[in-house]
């Protein structure tokens, strides 16, 4: 309810959710996905991973979820897809990758489905910079995940989080002084 209040409010463009280790974050997210999609008028989420293994946990979530009013699963009412070289499936609505991935994706370079460390484990020595795509224009995403947000994810690769338009939503359990300066403060 207090991302929807944020996103409601539209007085901030990003969103901090802190919750403890093992409380459902990835649940959390996937009950927002679900809401978002059925009754918000959202086409397609972004779910930005820091690993590829948990990316395939993340697509775990998804398969697993079981829609509250009907009991189907999330992937039977939604298209969850990891990124892939080929790009976005035009059915995707729900997207999950490594910020890595859709980085090269940005890039139109490959992106291998396959668990890569040379390219999942990589960070660049300087911040990234981004540039219009038109294969992945900054409209394609109407909400951006980011799972462990604590993390670098948005220290040198916040180029890629900032092309998009989309609302940011960072998860975290241990939020330090610059996941709060990055999310503008705004915990929910």
């Amino acid at each position: 309810h207090g991302i929807e209040r944020s996103l409601a409010e539209q007085r901030f463009d990003r969103s901090l959710v802190q919750m403890a280790t093992g409380a459902g974050k990835t649940y959390t997210a996937v009950t927002l996905a679900y809401r978002l999609l059925r009754d918000g008028g959202f086409r397609r989420i972004l779910f930005l991973v820091d690993r590829n293994n948990l990316a395939e946990q993340t697509m775990a979530e998804f398969q697993n979820y079981r829609a509250p009013d009907d009991g189907r699963r999330f992937t039977e009412i939604f298209a969850v897809d990891k990124l892939k070289s080929a790009g976005l499936l035009g059915s995707s609505q729900v997207v999950i990758s490594t910020i890595q991935r859709v980085f090269k994706a940005l890039r139109n370079e490959d992106v291998t489905t396959e668990d890569d460390p040379t390219l999942d484990d990589f960070v660049p020595n300087e911040p990234v910079t981004v540039t219009y795509n038109p294969n992945l224009p900054p409209e394609t995403f109407d909400l951006v995940i980011v799972d462990e947000a604590h993390r670098s994810i948005y220290g040198v690769w916040r180029g890629v989080l900032e092309y998009f338009d989309a609302h940011i939503v960072g998860l975290t359990a241990t939020p330090g002084k610059q996941t709060f300066a990055f999310f503008a403060q705004n915990l929910v």
